[in-house]
């Protein structure tokens, strides 16, 4: 079991308060990210549950029993950091199987553990190789392998992937993804990428400045972020904000339009601008218009195919259907 529960939980540094108190839930098996930008809490509030960081008030619940002053190796949780932190001089079966010889298992359950990490992670044919004949996705396996075989209530995850490249970072990203659906055990991921938050999440809880802006689904935070903050950070590319006359017309201080939602034709529309940058990416091509009177520039998502060049005139058009509306306090309006 791995349900976590949050109650008023707040962390200050002296005089510096950087999580006012706040309450949150997350239920046994489910994946849930903490994003939001740098410098957001999200990395402290993960520290919090782990136990690396004393709380200053309020209390953590680890499966119905208080573990608020519980020591980090009690808690039944294991993490993974944005750092392999692996032993350079032992094999990756000494390297998966440490935390088990330092709980002094037999070493039969040791091999157990070890052997079936290995396989949900694909290491089987690399346990007798030290981490410097690994690559980078390799040896980040090994590091959540050294999680796995202590069988923890929860996972929690520090900005795993931050040290890998591109390519491995989307490959390390379905794997982990795999991984809880095969384990069905309670993943806390931190990450500043929307992205991957997006993408592996079960719930997602968007943090600024340490407070919970809102907490939901992917698909919720698409469709009915709460603020302009969460529309604006979720979804890439971002939402466009129009304020003025054009938000009036729809009852609203600001109006938000995905760069998705908005239809561009070279001749008639609802708003007329001339194409900045195009970036091309195949299947799509991204367009920033200027000269529309609404905003510095309107992002596009349009066709891969599209045509059009840097001092094109086009037109855009938006989806009434899809057009979110926000008050003057910045919050949603529907």
């Amino acid at each position: 079991m791995g349900r976590i529960v949050l109650n008023k939980v707040s962390k200050s540094f002296g005089d510096t308060e950087v999580i006012p108190p706040l309450d949150l839930t997350i239920e046994d098996g489910e994946f849930t990210v903490f994003v939001g930008p740098s410098g957001c809490g999200k990395s402290t509030l993960l520290r919090l549950i782990a136990g690396l960081e004393d709380v200053t008030a309020g209390t953590i619940e680890i499966d119905g029993k208080d573990a608020t002053q519980v020591s980090p190796a009690k808690r039944g949780l294991a993490m993974v950091f944005q750092s392999y932190a692996l032993y350079p001089h032992m094999t990756v079966r000494k390297n998966i199987s440490f935390p088990l010889r330092m709980a002094k298992l037999d070493k039969a359950e040791q091999d157990r553990r070890v052997e079936r990490a290995a396989s949900v992670l694909n290491l089987t044919d690399y346990l007798d190789r030290r981490p410097g004949q690994l690559s980078g996705g390799q040896r980040q396996r090994v590091a959540i392998g050294r999680a796995i075989v202590r069988e923890p209530a929860a996972f929690l995850f520090d900005e795993p992937l931050s040290n890998l490249d591109a390519a491995l970072r989307v490959g390390m990203r379905l794997e982990i993804s795999e991984l809880h659906e095969r384990l069905k055990t309670t993943m806390i991921y931190v990450t500043h990428d929307q992205v991957e938050a997006m993408t592996m999440a079960d719930r997602i809880v968007v943090l600024r400045a340490g407070h919970i802006e809102q907490v939901g689904s992917p698909l919720e935070l698409y469709h009915t972020p709460r603020n302009l903050f969460v529309a604006g950070f979720i979804g890439s590319p971002k939402m466009n904000f129009i304020a003025g006359k054009e938000a009036e017309k729809h009852g609203a201080h600001t109006v938000g339009i995905r760069p998705e939602h908005i239809m561009v034709t070279e001749k008639k529309g609802s708003w007329a601008g001339v194409v900045g940058v195009s970036e091309h990416l195949g299947s799509d091509t991204f367009l920033h218009v200027h000269e529309t009177g609404l905003a510095d520039t309107i992002t596009v998502r349009a066709g891969g195919e599209v045509g059009f060049r840097h001092g094109d005139r086009i037109h855009l058009t938006p989806r009434d259907d899809v057009i979110h509306k926000f008050d003057t306090g910045g919050l949603r309006s529907e």
